[in-house]
C-alpha cells in the first residue's frame, strides 16, 4: 500500500489526517532527525511532536530534507498547558522552528489547571486555526467532562483528543463518547500500555505472520482511532509502519478489545467506521 492510499480520518474542513502516525516524545537531537527521516522513508506520512519535546527544528528539519511535498505530510504540534495567554507567540515559535509554514493540527498538550484557563486556551487556538496558522485544532489528555466544557463554551468540538490508548486501556464506552461529540480518538504510547507477550496479542500475530507489536496498531488502525508509536530504532520503525497487508477479522478485534476488561461486545463489534477513508 502507498503512503498516500493509507487509511485516514476526515477532520472537520476537510482535513485529512493519516491513522497511523510517527511519535516523538523523548526523542531530541540527531536521533530525532535520523527517526524522522527513516520514518517518512519507510512511508510514514504524518508526524507528532511539541514544543515540551524540544525536537521541532529537527523534526522540521528531517521533514524539508526528506525531498516531500509539504502537503503530503501531516504534523502535529502541541502547545503546554503553561501558555495560557501566550498562544500566539507559542505558536509562532513552533511554526519558526518548524519552519513548515502551518501545522496541520494544533493540541492543547494538558488540561490547564486554573478554572476558565481551558476555555480561554481553546479559543486562543480555534483563533489560531481561523488565521490559518493551523488546518485542525483539537486537544491532549482530556476527559470526556472537560471535552464538554470546551463544546458547551464555544459551540466547536475539538477535532482530536489525544490519550493513553492500547489494547489493556480499550473502554468502549469512552470511544463512543468521542465518537458521538465528532472527537476523532487518538491513542498514545500503544505498546508502553500493553502486555506484548500476552497470549491473545502473540495468537492473533502468529495467524496472521506478523508480530505482536503490529497487532496492537493494526487494532487501532480497525478500529478507525489515530495512533503514533514511537521508536528511534531504524529496524522498528519500518516494522511499525508495516501493517497494511493485513486486517484483523471482527473476532479478533472483539477478543482484543476484551482485554481492556468487561464492557459490551456489541458496541465493540457495530463501531462506526465509515468516517475513514
Amino acid at each position: 500500500m502507498s503512503p498516500s492510499d493509507q487509511p485516514a480520518v476526515v477532520l472537520p474542513r476537510g482535513v485529512r489526517m493519516p491513522l497511523l502516525g510517527f511519535g516523538t516524545w523523548q526523542a531530541s537531537g540527531q536521533s530525532a532527525y535520523d527517526a524522522v527521516r527513516t520514518a517518512l522513508a519507510a512511508g510514514y506520512r504524518h508526524v507528532d511532536t511539541a514544543t515540551m519535546y524540544g525536537n521541532e527544528k529537527e523534526v522540521g528539519r528531517a521533514i524539508r530534507d526528506s525531498g516531500l511535498h509539504r502537503d503530503d505530510v501531516f504534523v502535529t504540534t502541541k502547545i503546554p498547558s503553561d501558555g495560557v495567554g501566550r498562544e500566539r507567540h507559542v505558536l509562532e515559535a513552533s511554526l519558526a522552528a518548524l519552519d513548515t509554514g502551518h501545522v496541520d493540527l494544533w493540541l492543547i498538550h494538558w488540561p490547564p489547571a486554573a478554572p476558565g484557563d481551558s476555555v480561554r486556551m481553546w479559543r486562543q487556538v480555534l483563533k489560531a486555526r481561523d488565521d490559518g496558522l493551523t488546518r485542525a485544532a483539537g486537544v491532549s489528555n482530556y476527559s470526556t467532562a472537560q471535552l464538554d466544557e470546551l463544546i458547551q463554551a464555544t459551540a466547536e468540538a475539538p477535532a482530536v483528543n489525544q490519550i493513553r490508548w492500547g489494547p489493556m486501556l480499550y473502554d468502549a464506552r469512552r470511544h463512543a463518547e468521542h465518537r458521538e461529540r465528532g472527537v476523532v480518538l487518538e491513542g498514545y504510547s500503544p505498546f508502553k500500555t500493553t502486555d506484548l507477550t500476552d497470549p491473545v496479542l502473540t495468537g492473533v500475530a502468529e495467524a496472521h505472520g506478523v508480530t505482536a507489536a503490529q497487532v496492537v496498531l493494526r487494532w487501532h488502525v480497525d478500529h478507525g482511532i489515530v495512533v503514533i508509536p514511537k521508536s528511534v530504532t531504524p529496524a522498528r520503525i519500518r516494522a511499525n509502519a508495516d501493517i497494511f497487508d493485513f486486517a484483523l477479522t471482527p473476532e479478533e478485534r472483539s477478543t482484543i478489545d476484551a482485554l481492556g476488561g468487561p464492557g459490551d461486545p456489541g458496541d465493540r463489534r457495530n463501531a462506526p467506521t465509515d468516517f475513514i477513508v
